[in-house]
């Protein structure tokens, strides 16, 4: 049986990884272009596209307005508007077209179906992923967040984290729009598969008697119905009726993988294969090795035979982790327990030092102690300021002639420049 491929649109790799459209600007540019395919163009009016979008009317006129204004940067515009009036001077729905891309220009192909099942950021991950795929890129998680970034609120224009960035592509992959193969790609990178369509297996249909109702009663689940119409804003100018549903209760069996066998990729990395040496090193904690992916096994067995080449002794390693998972609580990541508490040998730069016991003679080492009371010694006391010297000898400047003098001059004249008294004669 041969299926039919969803309708693509080409959109322009400059408007997913530019800062001047919003993540809104990219569902609308991919909804536009592909109603935009017929001949006469796409006459969808402003609240038609909020609807079919599942946005508000205000994000979708940003968004024309972004696409319709030449960019800050280039001074492209991705998009044009034709206003049309009747003769009666009626108006209707301007005619908008997308502009046609440039034969060496980069761009992407995404099904117009994606921003009606996909929310604006999601939509936005999902094209960047397509590209990464079609160029062969291997992509990783802050390359991911920093096409994405935050477009409003105190960190505008920072790229995201990685938790938001494993929280889009999960939700992502629930959809069915990606499957993820984790650390299977480049140097531990995700390996990705887009779907052009989501590929999720059908729940399981409810034992219904009679109607469409599940586990209700006899009939519709709808008490108020209105005739199904072409547009989502149909409904609510039909007379003003209102579509009513009471709670479902549907039956749903346990779904164990909503991806199927025949979109996974396999794994196309080296086997794993350990030295016997390694596995009997990591014997003690066989329990969270079983859960390893075939990646993080190998890192933890290339420590474990880095640690063995430079002269330490099985039983040593063994002993570490046997008393340190003895002491630690219950493991919630155990690649990250692995490689940053378990195999992490302490005490000081000695090789014979094991968290401060000497590991042949079981001794304390004495270095160790040494640093332990060189931290805990007190500071030596400060020692005492020392005395102040003389004051500095403080000059006298004669008023007239301005020479300097150590002692102070009498009426602010030097010797000189006194008036001098004449002699007196004798009687």
């Amino acid at each position: 049986m041969e299926t039919t491929r969803p309708q693509r649109v080409r959109v322009p790799w400059r408007v997913v990884t530019s800062s001047h459209y919003g993540d809104a600007a990219l569902a609308v540019y991919v909804k536009v272009a592909g109603l935009g395919l017929r001949r006469e163009g796409c006459e969808a009016g402003v609240r038609y596209l909020s609807g079919l979008l599942g946005i508000s009317r205000s994000s979708v006129e940003r968004s024309l307005t972004q696409l319709m204004r030449p960019a800050p940067d280039d001074d492209v515009v991705e998009m044009v508007s034709y206003r049309r009036t009747l003769p009666g001077g009626r108006g209707t729905t301007a005619v908008r077209r997308v502009r046609a891309t440039a034969r060496r220009e980069a761009f992407v192909w995404v099904p117009t179906t994606a921003p009606e099942s996909l929310n604006p950021r999601q939509l936005r991950a999902y094209t960047a992923i397509s590209y990464a795929v079609a160029t062969g890129h291997p992509l990783s998680l802050a390359e991911l967040g920093d096409i994405l970034r935050h477009r409003s609120g105190k960190r505008c224009g920072q790229p995201l984290s990685d938790t938001a960035v494993r929280r889009i592509l999960t939700g992502l992959e629930d959809l069915g729009w990606i499957t993820v193969d984790r650390r299977a790609g480049y140097q531990g990178r995700h390996a990705y598969t887009v779907h052009e369509c989501p590929a999720q297996l059908p729940l399981a249909a409810a034992d219904l008697a009679d109607g469409s109702g599940a586990d209700l009663a006899d009939g519709s689940l709808a008490t108020e119905e209105v005739p199904t119409t072409d547009s989502p804003d149909d409904d609510a100018a039909a007379g003003g009726f209102i579509r009513r549903r009471r709670d479902q209760v549907v039956e749903r069996g346990p779904v164990e993988d909503h991806v199927p066998a025949v979109f996974r990729r396999p794994y196309t990395g080296p086997e794993l294969t350990l030295a016997p040496r390694i596995w009997e090193v990591l014997s003690p904690v066989q329990v969270l090795t079983a859960g390893l992916t075939q990646w993080q096994a190998r890192e933890v067995g290339r420590e474990v035979g880095r640690q063995l080449d430079q002269g330490c002794e099985p039983e040593r390693l063994r002993a570490r982790l046997t008393a340190r998972y003895a002491s630690t609580e219950p493991v919630r990541s155990p690649y990250g327990w692995l490689t940053k508490v378990a195999l992490v040998r302490g005490g000081c730069g000695l090789d014979a030092c094991e968290s401060g016991i000497i590991w042949r003679t079981g001794h304390r080492c004495d270095v160790c102690a040494d640093l332990r009371a060189a931290r805990h010694r007190p500071p030596p006391p400060a020692e005492p300021a020392a005395p102040p010297g003389p004051a500095p000898a403080q000059w006298h400047e004669c008023d007239d002639c301005g020479a300097p003098a150590r002692e102070p001059l009498p009426g602010g004249l030097c010797r000189t420049c006194r008036p001098r008294t004449p002699a007196r004669s004798p009687a």
